[in-house]
This record gives structure tokens, sequence and C-alpha cells, in this order.
């Protein structure tokens, strides 16, 4: 497996950002500021319930499409 694989694999691609966004919205203070700028601050106490499950979620279908493309080039190399 190398980066050409996972590049071509659109689904290890769209895990692999929605994780790196998610992960970067849950541990630093980007998106507090964001929703206090636009007037929204009182939602900021629900954030991690749901970018948590969000970047679980991401990081399964990352694990997923790596999983696949694993067992792709299994497949070609028995051929």
């Amino acid at each position: 497996m190398n980066y050409k694989d996972i590049k071509k694999d659109k689904t290890t691609l769209i895990g692999l950002w929605g994780a790196l966004i998610a992960a970067l919205c849950c541990f630093t203070p980007l998106l507090v500021w964001a929703f206090a700028f636009f007037g929204l601050a009182a939602l900021t106490t629900y954030l991690d319930y749901v970018l948590i499950p969000i970047l679980l979620l991401c990081i399964g279908i990352f694990l997923f499409g790596l999983r696949r493309i694993k067992n792709q080039n299994l497949d070609t190399e028995d051929t």
C-alpha cells in the first residue's frame, strides 16, 4: 500500500479529511471563536456532542478505506 493507492480511493480521502477537520475543531478553540463571532456562543456547549461522534465516524471510514485498499492489493498479488 502506498500513497497513490490512498489518493485513488475516495472513501479513504473523505475519511481522512473529515477526521482532520473534526479533530481540528474538537481540540482547538477555532470553532468556538467562529460561533462567538457569528453570535452563536450559546451553542458551544453542545459542540462535543456532535464533533466527537463525527470524528469517530470519519476515523472509522478512513480505516475501512485503508482495509479495502489492503485487501485489493492482496487480491492483485495473488493473481
